[in-house]
Formats: C-alpha cells, structure tokens, sequence
C-alpha cells in the first residue's frame, strides 16, 4: 500500500483533483421539468400499485421520508398527498447523454457510476482551467442551461472524499476537502455514511464498537484485515482520507438487468414464464444497442415474504442471440420447481460483460 502522500499524487507531486457531480433527485426533477404542474409538490417515480416501488423521490416527497427502493403503500402512507408518476427511462438516458458531452468539454477521464452521477479526473483538464472549483461551477452551470436540471459536485484529492463532498451541499451546491481537510472530516463520520458500507456492513462494524471513521483508524490493519477481509484495508485507509482508486474511463459495466414487480403473487411455472419474457426481451435489447455480450445469465426471485434468491449460469463463451438468454433464463426457474413460496417478483441480468466500447451506467431496468 502506498503512503498518503503518494496517493493523493496527480503527477509531478501534485494532488489529483477530482468531481464527482451528482444530478439532484434526476428522475424526479426530470418529470417536474417536463410537466409544470408537478413542480413544487411531493413526487414519486415509479408504480403507484400495491405492489409498487418508489424509482426516486422528489424533495419535497423527501421530507416526509419518501425514498428511492421504498413500497408505495409505504410512501403513499408516509405522504398522503404523494404525486406517482410512471418512469420514462428513455428520456433519463437521452438526459444523461447531454449531461455525458457537458462533461467531455473538460475532460476525457470520466467514469459514469450511473445515468445521474459520474466522477471526473480534471487533474489535467481540456480547457486548462487552474482550479477544480472552477470547472466544477461551470459544469453545473451549464447543465443548467441546457437542460434545466441542477446538479451538485463534490472536489476532493481523491474519489471516496469526493463523493461524501457532493453530498456536502445538496441540492444545487458544491463543497471542496483539501488534502489538509481529508483525514479530519472522515474522523465523526458515521460509519454507515460511508460509501460502499451497506446496512449488513454498518451493523458489524457497530457489533465490534465501531461506530465512527475515528473508531475505524483506531483498529490495526491486522484487525480490519481479520474481521472485514478484502474490504478491510480499504476501510483502514479511507478512514484515513487516502483512497487511491483511479478515475476510470472505461469503467466495465458489470450487468445488465430488468426485474418486475407482480400485481398477484405468482406459483404456476407457466405463469411465470410468460413474465419472464419481457425482461429479457429488455435486457437482450440493451445487449444489441450498447454491443455488450455476457456469460453470465442470474435468475432472481423474490417470494410474498420478502425472501430472495438468486440462481446464475455461466457458459463457456459469451450469450450471442436473445433465443440463447431465453433458453438459460428459463432453464434456471425450471430447475428450482416447484418453488416452496408463491412469488412477487421475478428479475433476470447477464453479467461477465465482454465486447463494450465506451462505458455506460449499470441499470436495473423495471418494467
């Protein structure tokens, strides 16, 4: 592992300095774009349905607790008043795409997380800008401009402490860690703040008294090792404002996937089946446009409670024609009847993605 001091270098000594610039409640802001009569009031993307699931939220939906991933009867009940509108992902895409170009005025090194967030390498920048800051105001002035959209963007000397820096002064803003800021503002950060430290992770961490980024750099490397393995000295080191992550251009796409969330819960094979066919009509359709071709096929099924499983198949050389990720797909939920639950939801990706030309976001696709 290299010192602090060798990973915060830019070339020539220098620190790096890097974007991460986070589109503000997208979808969302998106549809209040397009439709003036939505501004201003409690909205939800996704499927109003018993059985339906908030895409993204407003922020005015956000302040009774509305959330992206949250049932909407859940929603609806924390918000009475919520707006449901349906997704239009094809208009997000063609969004982002815009958004894509604004960031290519400044720099080649852009790596997409997904269609409303990116990070951005302007160490060595196209317009020969001085200051990070600088590009960073005007980018998100100019994607206001063209789109009508804001965005907020974190500059930091690395991409962990650029990330937590976008979320610094949501919505519209942007915030700057020095590397002489780096280590003191990780130190009172909750542990669950952390990006990459989901609720399963954040859980043990507070089971072994850790509960804050100073707790983590009290541990020896040893014990982070011992206790979180290959996650362990990233933790050890982030905790320490040192992440030595590159910004990469051509980030892999690790799947792509669709899923579909059922009005009646489902047990009979063929019924199943038949719902299964339009998410791999989805997935093979993004197949073809982005030249993307996998060797990985994964079969998740959610039952009524709540319980999921997954099932994969891997195969020698990667899915080449939609009849092949058909046979695979349906193969793997034969194997596993008759299922012991009935089923809520259903959901098909191909990962092991091979043959990309430029990098594009990972999107679960619902239906």
């Amino acid at each position: 592992m290299s010192s602090p001091d060798q990973m915060r270098d830019g070339g020539e000594g220098r620190p790096r300095k890097i974007i991460h610039i986070d589109m503000d409640a997208f979808y969302a802001s998106v549809e209040q774009r397009d439709n003036p009569d939505l501004r201003g009031k409690p909205l939800a993307v996704g499927g109003s349905a018993e059985r339906g699931v908030v895409a993204a939220a407003s922020y005015e939906a956000r302040k009774f607790g509305v959330r992206s991933a949250m049932p909407s009867v859940t929603a609806k009940r924390q918000c009475p008043e919520l707006i449901f509108v349906k997704p239009r992902f094809e208009v997000y895409e063609a969004v982002s795409r815009q958004i894509r170009d604004i960031f290519a005025e400044h720099t080649e090194i852009i790596e997409p997380l997904s269609l409303d967030e990116a990070y951005l390498d302007v160490t060595e920048n196209i317009q020969n800008i001085a200051l990070a800051t600088e590009i960073a105001t005007a980018i998100r002035a100019k994607i206001l401009a063209e789109t009508g959209l804001t965005a907020s963007a974190g500059i930091s000397y690395n991409k962990f402490l650029a990330k937590l820096a976008s979320d610094h002064r949501k919505p519209n803003g942007q915030f700057v860690i020095t590397p002489g800021m780096g280590p003191a503002f990780v130190e009172n950060l909750p542990v669950g703040r952390f990006h990459g430290i989901g609720p399963a992770t954040t859980a043990k961490f507070n089971g072994l008294g850790i509960f804050t980024g100073l707790d983590i750099r009290n541990q020896t490397l040893e014990f982070m090792n011992a206790n979180f393995g290959k996650s362990g000295a990233y933790y050890y080191w982030i905790s320490r404002g040192v992440d030595e992550r590159p910004v990469r251009a051509n980030r892999i796409r690790k799947s792509i996937g669709a899923e579909n969330t059922f009005s009646n819960d489902l047990t009979a094979f063929d019924a199943l089946a038949v719902e299964l066919r339009p998410l791999i009509d989805k997935v093979w359709r993004h197949c073809e446009s982005t030249g993307s071709r996998g060797r990985t096929v994964t079969l998740k099924v959610k039952f009524f409670d709540f319980e999921i499983i997954t099932r994969s198949r891997s195969v020698s050389s990667p899915v080449s024609n939609r009849a092949d990720l058909e046979r695979l797909a349906i193969d793997l939920l034969r194997h596993e009847m008759p299922l012991p639950k009935s089923v809520r939801l259903l959901g098909v990706s191909l990962s092991a993605l091979h043959d990309q030309d430029r990098a594009e976001p990972q999107l679960d696709l619902p239906i």
